[in-house]
């Protein structure tokens, strides 16, 4: 008689499945990808090597669903916050810039392994997407100003992209694994610094407390 798989065994595959996902989530949050190799993602989960193989298409796929999950759910809170921020244009890219930046500062481990930390091709594609994902939200952000007059005259598509590498680029220094871990009163000077910046590139007046 064939095999035949029930709903319990689905999932109790499925469960298992999800814990190496979680578990391989764990390494990179707390030491990046280079840690998440497949033996200590099994030893976390106490289980063999191969039983981590007959789930996953290599250590790469594996990764590059962990990737897409922490990414996922970094895109997810910024569109919630972007859509309560309020009907401005202005008040919802000052959110975007606000949190993008804050949550950065304060998961620097995880922020360098989506941002920046060298990873294969399949991993990089998901970053890629990621980064999209960003530029989509800020350009729709950067339109809607440009339509009601907010913003300076300028290419929405250009202005996001450039907004969001200016925000990586400038968090770069206090995010590295090897930089000490900046106070509450740094993060907050970093964070109102990169707001300043990119206010200015869009045209818009803001005083040091927010959005005037």
């Amino acid at each position: 008689m064939p095999y035949r798989q029930t709903a319990l065994t689905r999932k109790n595959a499925e469960d298992k499945r999800d814990g190496f996902l979680r578990a391989a989530r764990a390494l990179v949050a707390a030491d990046g990808f280079k840690a998440a190799t497949v033996a200590a993602i099994a030893a976390r989960c106490q289980a063999s090597v191969g039983s981590v193989y007959s789930y996953f298409d290599g250590r790469d796929r594996l990764l590059a669903e962990v990737f897409r999950s922490a990414a996922t759910h970094e895109i997810d809170l910024v569109r919630l916050a972007v859509s309560d921020a309020g009907q401005r244009a202005s008040e919802r890219i000052d959110e975007l810039i606000r949190i993008f930046s804050t949550r950065a500062l304060h998961g620097r481990r995880m922020a360098w392994a989506l941002l920046f930390e060298p990873v294969s091709p399949v991993v990089e594609a998901e970053r890629l997407v990621y980064r999209r994902s960003y530029a989509d939200i800020g350009e729709q952000i950067i339109s809607d100003g440009l339509a009601g007059g907010e913003f300076v005259p300028q290419d929405p598509r250009l202005a996001s992209s450039a907004v969001m590498g200016a925000i990586s680029e400038a968090l770069v220094g206090w995010i590295r694994p090897d930089s000490p871990e900046p106070s509450e009163e740094t993060q907050t000077a970093v964070v109102d610094g990169i707001r300043s910046f990119c206010f200015r590139a869009l045209g818009v007046p803001m005083m040091s407390g927010g959005m005037r």
